[in-house]
């Protein structure tokens, strides 16, 4: 196996609830949560809208 050609580096922390704030090296901030259907399944109206850490993977594959 080759050696690493780029390392992510990256801090996750938790806002409240389960807002999550992710800070990339560059000084970035991304925040995310849940959403729609998956709000709905556990019952989490209370909390606000935001996307899923697997929407963000979604987007980069696609971009």
């Amino acid at each position: 196996m080759s050696e690493p050609f780029y390392t992510a580096r990256a801090v996750v922390g938790k806002v409240d609830g389960i807002h999550r704030r992710a800070t990339l090296q560059d000084g970035t901030e991304i925040d995310f949560g849940v959403h729609g259907p998956i709000k709905s399944h556990f019952r989490l109206d209370h909390e606000s809208d935001r996307p899923l850490p697997v929407d963000y993977i979604v987007a980069a594959t696609a971009g």
